[in-house]
């Protein structure tokens, strides 16, 4: 392998201090992030290399370190970071909904939402417990596997939100297909928790579907 040129190399970090991070490439912001890894090898071409072979950057982030492993110029340091990215990104935006603060926005409920749920690869039901002014008062995964093949028990989201005192819930699940469409099975689901919840006057706001690239809410389909 040529030895790396030192200007071509510190170029996406000029760029960066210059312009701004908006204005990298996905391949230029991944070569500024492994650049100080300790394994020799240009960063810029093993960021481009990476992104080609593994089909994008977020396919990359999300492959399993097995599989990453065996990759040129990926030593352990290197490899750490690409699993520390997705999991900074995460915590980033969950701290959109922080306990206590109130939701300013059905953008912020999504992408706390979807940072919690979009890439896992089995299905989790969860809810979001508010008091009567929209402040978060906590959020919890109670159901997982697929809604037909794991019970969602609509008396255990009822008790949990009377041990927090809560005022409303937001559902939320997601579709390891990456398809957001609601299914009938979620609707069905829906209805009960509904009902349950307004035997003892809590109100159910919305029940969020999360997919790849997408998050559809049954309440703007007014199935709720």
């Amino acid at each position: 392998m040529p030895a790396a040129n030192p200007e071509s190399e510190n170029a996406p970090r000029r760029k960066l201090q210059k312009a701004g991070a908006a204005a990298l490439s996905e391949t230029e912001l991944l070569a500024v992030v492994l650049q100080r890894g300790r394994d020799a090898g240009p960063a810029m071409h093993l960021s481009d290399r990476l992104i080609t072979r593994f089909g994008g950057l977020r396919r990359l982030l999300h492959t399993e370190q097995r599989y990453l492993a065996g990759e040129e110029g990926l030593g352990s340091v290197r490899l750490c970071i690409l699993k520390a990215i997705p999991e900074l990104a995460r915590r980033y935006y969950e701290q959109t909904l922080p306990v206590g603060h109130a939701i300013r926005s059905p953008a912020d409920t999504e992408a706390f939402l979807m940072a919690k749920l979009r890439d896992l690869p089995h299905e989790l039901f969860c809810c979001l417990y508010l008091d009567n002014r929209h402040r978060v008062l906590a959020f919890e995964e109670l159901f997982r596997g697929t809604i037909d093949g794991t019970s969602v028990y609509p008396r255990e989201i009822v008790k949990q939100a009377l041990k927090v005192n809560a005022a409303a819930i937001i559902l939320a699940h997601n579709h390891p297909s990456g398809i957001a469409e609601p299914s009938q099975a979620d609707e069905r689901i829906t209805r009960r928790v509904r009902s349950a919840l307004e035997l003892v006057d809590i109100r159910l706001l919305d029940h969020l579907v999360i997919g790849d690239c997408a998050c559809t809410s049954l309440a703007s389909r007014g199935l709720i």
